[in-house]
């Protein structure tokens, strides 16, 4: 039994040292992160794996590992494993619009999900993404729900039908994304756009905010605009699915 992955569920679980070691060496891109017990000695090559790798490392009492083994002999290291594998960002743009022109000609559209921490509201954005004919998602390394068992439960199983990539530095891809050609959008309730008065009509990436604090600092700097969607109801904001699928089918409608 030791060192076998365990189901959970939401994830699939490394259990031990070698396991978690050769899914790093390995770069197994459905890696959440590595939780490891605080004041285990000789995970020093762990922790620069998964560090190397751009997989978050979290240091944790050795009774959050006992209950999410559950009973499997551990021994100081868990890795939580996503249902789907990651796609590599750069790799995921290229096939998308390989050059500049590309992306000015064929005007993609991509999801940025800034924190997006319930699976639910994972698996339903990506539903919508891919149902408005967006070319890919992008998420945070830390921060963001896992893409598991709920998150593509959610998505009523379309999460298999768009790429997904995770980055570390979500200010940093905007940046990339804008090089590249497109143009960040950012839904804010204080966005002094309305989202319908906006000009679709270019490459554009979304950038939907974490459901309790919305867009992080570097986000809502890197955007070029931020939307508002008018509320004509007693109702301060909308769930961040449906703020999300309202601007995803947006673009889509200048896209016919």
């Amino acid at each position: 039994m030791k060192g076998k992955p365990r189901p959970t569920e939401d994830t699939t679980l490394l259990v031990g040292r070698n396991p978690v070691r050769e899914a790093l060496e390995r770069g197994d891109a459905r890696l959440e992160k590595v939780m490891v017990q605080k004041g285990a000695h000789g995970m020093e090559t762990i922790v620069r794996l998964a560090r190397e790798g751009g997989v978050p490392v979290q240091f944790v009492p050795p009774q959050k590992l006992d209950t999410l083994a559950r009973g499997l002999t551990h021994q100081g290291v868990v890795a939580p494993m996503a249902a789907l594998e990651y796609a590599d960002v750069d790799e995921m743009l290229a096939a998308i619009a390989p050059t500049h022109d590309a992306v000015r000609d064929q005007r993609p559209v991509l999801i940025l999900l800034d924190g997006i921490e319930d699976p639910h509201n994972l698996g339903a954005i990506l539903r919508s993404a891919v149902a408005a004919g967006a070319q890919g998602a992008i998420v945070p390394a830390q921060g963001s729900a896992p893409l598991g068992a709920t998150a593509l439960k959610a998505s009523a199983g379309t999460a298999v039908r768009i790429p997904v990539a995770r980055v570390k530095d979500m200010g940093a891809t905007c940046e990339a994304l804008k090089e590249r050609g497109y143009w960040i959008v950012g839904a804010a309730g204080e966005g002094e756009t309305v989202y319908f008065d906006y000009d679709w009509s270019r490459a554009v990436a979304i950038a939907i905010g974490s459901e309790g604090s919305g867009l992080s600092g570097k986000v809502r700097r890197a955007c070029d605009v931020l939307l508002s969607i008018p509320m004509r109801g007693p109702a301060e904001s909308l769930n961040a699915s449906v703020a999300a699928g309202i601007l995803l089918f947006e673009a889509a409608r200048h896209r016919a």
